[in-house]
């Protein structure tokens, strides 16, 4: 079984900067796409970023393309989601998600495994 754990999380103001950071095993983790989502209170779970595993290639949500960045490093088996510019409408539970087939990356039925999620607060 993969697992994942989600961390970084915390309580910002509005404008402010957070890193959150993906840890998974090493074994396979180059291997897959590692992807962000998140559940703001009172709505369902979206998708806010990937990067795949064979490339740097990633995407990126409407919300989030400019103000996040998705990053990996293989070598220490960690993703990365850095979010700038936060505010109000960011607060939410974050997901880290693993897929091993890249089709459905923007869909939370294409990964795998799930993180147990961190939680972003954004104050306005």
């Amino acid at each position: 079984q993969v697992q994942l754990v989600e961390s970084g999380g915390g309580l910002v103001q509005a404008g402010d900067s957070l890193r959150l950071s993906c840890a998974a095993p090493g074994r396979t983790f180059s291997w897959f796409a590692m992807g962000w989502f998140r559940q703001p209170p009172g709505k369902e779970r979206e998708f806010v970023a990937v990067i795949w595993g064979s490339s740097d290639r990633t995407n990126y949500a409407e919300s989030a393309k400019g103000r996040f960045t998705v990053s990996r490093n293989n070598a220490r088996n960690t993703v990365y989601l850095q979010m700038n510019t936060l505010n109000s409408e960011d607060t939410a539970v974050y997901y880290c998600a693993a897929a091993k087939s890249t089709i459905l990356v923007t869909r939370s039925s294409g990964y795998d495994y799930w993180g147990q999620g961190t939680q972003v607060t954004v104050s306005s």
